[in-house]
């Protein structure tokens, strides 16, 4: 009877142990604290359990005071998707920004840079970075999060990421294996599917995957993508075809493999988030990202009793559950190592980037590329934002822009937002006769949005253009200004380049 009863709670343990729930709140809930207790490694944080970097600090202490080797891991790429800066906008300018400096020195500056904020922050997971190569430039849901769309590139910054976030002592999450770049589908919504043959595979989306493996990525995420070359019935989070025989037995990965959250349209309206998460596991996954959209106790506990019961059923072997499990407790045992490498959680907190140490500004400012040239302003302008629907994985209470920043160089800018019923006629009576500043985000994505852009220029050719997502569509306007990205420190460059400054 006790060996069945150690048995049942080691089971119990390994199940808890493979999960990455969020949860809702800036402190800790009971349950959550109750659930590490039993054996929970992982907790997921997302822009809702951030209010301040001290805040942050306070919480992840809460976290270890309660087991000293937990797992405290975010989704912070910088730039467009930021948790760390969600309500002001990111002080690091981003992927797509970077890859278009290419300077791989930067980019691991950049990254130390933020690690060094995660780990003082007590983070010691990030989700990141993505080594997605953004090959369909209509893609809805990578873009500018990607380094860009020539494979090398990408290999490079990503190493070069990877090397200067782990530097300060967080680990890295590689996504999204085997490459979600040349999707027309968000995951977050639908299945998306891949039709490349395993020739472009080699040479196009695995090649920023080997470069993470050989710079020691400590983990790689999943993506919820179906790539029929690889596997014609299962996307790459279920199939053990991608994540046993091509992550680990070909490209020859020891570390952890994370899933994209299993409660996205992808998994969970195909599969449902129980069944899913079973075979994601059995496919050769290791932990559970869960908690973007489901963040409570029966979420954990449905998961929990699902993977327990297909042990018990023979669905799924106690080995490869154990497996998992001991993965995810060796990345826990490196991360408080490194821990004691770095200032303790706490020490050195800031808000912001810390001073001296503008990197992110510096490469903001080093990534813009400017078509053109107009006059200096000769009075406070009127920018009119044309604003699309933000994809998940950005989140809507991120502000984006320039007008922030260009009303702090030049007081009385005046604004204006404006989405795909916009009548072009309502920016050009607001504007009067201040110069417009037009804000543009994928234009080329964007039918809409080029049209009104292109009725503006029309009437007033004197309109300077800011294009703050990927730069895909021909450069117009007075003065044609590309960010690379819409953090931010992306649109105080701009902005010092509009003022003049």
């Amino acid at each position: 009877m006790t060996t069945i009863a150690r048995s049942t709670d080691t089971l119990t343990r390994d199940a808890l142990t493979v999960l990455q729930p969020g949860f809702v709140g800036t402190t800790a809930p009971d349950w959550l604290l109750r659930r590490i207790g039993e054996g929970l490694t992982s907790v997921g944080l997302f822009g809702r359990n951030i209010a301040s970097a001290a805040q942050l600090a306070a919480l992840t202490a809460q976290l270890r005071a309660e087991r000293g080797d937990v797992l405290v891991a975010i989704d912070e790429e910088g730039g467009d998707v930021t948790r760390l800066e969600v309500r002001t906008g990111s002080s690091f300018p981003g992927n797509l920004a970077l890859g278009a400096v290419d300077d791989t020195a930067l980019t691991r500056d950049v990254a130390h840079e933020l690690g060094r904020r995660l780990a003082a922050c007590g983070v010691d997971l990030n989700w990141a970075p993505s080594a997605d190569v953004n090959s369909n430039p209509g893609n809805p849901v990578i873009g500018v999060r990607s380094f860009g769309a020539d494979p090398q590139l990408v290999a490079r910054h990503t190493a070069a990421y990877i090397e200067g976030l782990q530097s300060a002592g967080v680990a890295a999450c590689t996504k999204h294996f085997p490459g979600h770049g040349d999707t027309a589908v968000d995951s977050h919504h639908a299945l998306p599917r891949i039709d490349v043959d395993l020739d472009t595979l080699h040479a196009r989306e695995l090649v920023p995957f080997r470069a993470a493996i050989a710079a020691g990525s400590k983990s790689v995420m999943s993506a919820h993508i179906l790539l029929p070359a690889l596997d014609p019935t299962r996307p790459a989070t279920l199939s053990p075809r991608v994540l046993t025989g091509l992550l680990r037995d070909e490209l020859g990965y020891d570390g952890l493999i994370v899933t994209d959250a299993v409660e996205m349209q992808a998994i969970a309206s195909t599969y449902g988030i129980e069944r899913g998460s079973v075979l994601a596991i059995a496919a050769g996954a290791d932990a559970l990202c869960v908690g973007g959209g489901l963040a409570d106790e029966d979420t954990v506990l449905r998961l929990r009793d699902a993977l327990v019961a297909a042990v018990r059923a023979g669905e799924l072997p106690e080995s490869r559950l154990a497996d998992a499990a001991a993965r995810v407790r060796a990345l826990a045992s490196w991360t408080r190592r490194a821990r004691g490498d770095v200032a303790a959680p706490g020490a050195d907190v800031q808000e912001g980037t810390a001073p001296g140490t503008d990197i992110g500004l510096v490469a903001a400012r080093r990534a813009l590329r400017v078509t053109g040239d107009a006059a200096p302003l000769a009075a406070a302008p009127y920018v009119a934002s044309f604003t699309p629907v933000a994809n998940i994985a950005v989140g809507d209470e991120t502000p984006w822009g320039v007008a922030a920043e260009l009303s702090a160089l030049v007081p009385g800018t005046e604004t204006g937002t404006y989405g795909p019923d916009a009548d072009p006629s309502e920016v050009l009576a607001a504007a009067g006769t201040r110069r417009i500043v037009a804000v543009v985000r994928d234009e080329h994505r964007h039918p809409w949005m080029s049209a009104a852009l292109h009725t503006l220029l029309s009437a007033r050719p004197d309109t300077v253009v800011i294009e703050m997502g990927v730069p895909q569509a021909p450069p117009r306007g007075a003065v044609h200004i590309a960010t690379h990205g819409a953090a931010r420190v992306c649109g105080r460059a701009a902005a010092e380049v509009v003022a003049g400054a």
